[in-house]
């Protein structure tokens, strides 16, 4: 196996476990109130927004139609297997039962298909010119602690342990190396389709904030306080990205 192409899948290892250190807060954080959990929906609710905007317009960036093309797909997608859930009756997922394991396998589903697009992008990065790739890595490992920590945000109030969420979260982003490996081989195939990927993560996003987690937290609090909160997660999260990138 040629030197690069190890390189490549630890890097994309890398930004996997990154996703696990959203999950660290919680650890200082003992106990929840209703209104911090309405909070805590509207926060990861903000910054999945940020994240599908990015998404987005990386996308676009490369071409229009087949984002829009992604954001179609993901949006049936995503509602497609939300009624399968909804008919499957009661389903157990990271020590959840009931809607919340609902809405926790959704939020997983979502955040495991976006890591394949990631996962392709961390390929094509590096197969690209001299040192993209590490700072297209660097730029998504960075991204992936806010979306463990929305990952947190939806698992953590409900009773999932912080240790759990924290390997959930990376079990989401494990679709990163076993798709940079591939994309960097045979990068000609997979790149025309990162713009899809990147909308259909997008799609099922934009779907999930609005279906579930805007509304449960505006049960949980007023929708005041609750849209100020997701305002704030997402000029925290786009900010963050800015950093980054700036670096």
């Amino acid at each position: 196996m040629d030197i690069s192409l190890l390189i490549v899948i630890a890097a994309a290892f890398v930004t996997a476990i990154m996703t696990g250190v959203g999950a660290l807060p919680f650890l200082f954080v003992k106990k929840l109130s209703e209104r911090t959990v309405g909070w805590a929906n509207a926060a990861a609710a903000g910054l999945m927004l940020a994240a599908s905007h990015s998404l987005i317009a990386e996308g676009v960036a490369i071409d229009v139609i087949m984002t829009l093309a992604g954001v179609l797909t993901g949006l049936a997608a995503i509602v497609l297997a939300n009624r399968l859930l909804s008919r499957s009756g009661e389903v157990d997922v990271a020590e959840l039962q009931g809607a919340n394991a609902t809405k926790a396998l959704l939020i997983l589903g979502i955040m495991t298909a976006h890591s394949f697009a990631e996962g392709v992008g961390v390929g094509v990065s590096f197969a690209g010119t001299e040192g993209l790739g590490v700072f297209i890595t660097t730029a998504i490992a960075f991204h992936n602690v806010p979306e463990g920590l929305a990952i947190a945000l939806v698992l953590v109030p409900r009773g999932t342990p912080v240790w759990k969420a924290a390997l959930w979260a990376i079990f989401t982003s494990l679709p990163q190396p076993l798709m940079a490996a591939p994309s960097y081989l045979f990068v000609e195939i997979f790149r025309p389709f990162l713009p899809l990927g990147l909308g259909l993560a997008a799609g099922a996003m934009i779907w999930m904030v609005f279906s579930e987690l805007f509304p449960e937290a505006q049960e949980k609090t007023d929708s005041g306080s609750a849209a100020t909160v997701v305002t704030l997660a997402f000029a925290g999260m786009m900010a963050f990205q800015m950093l980054v990138l700036a670096h």
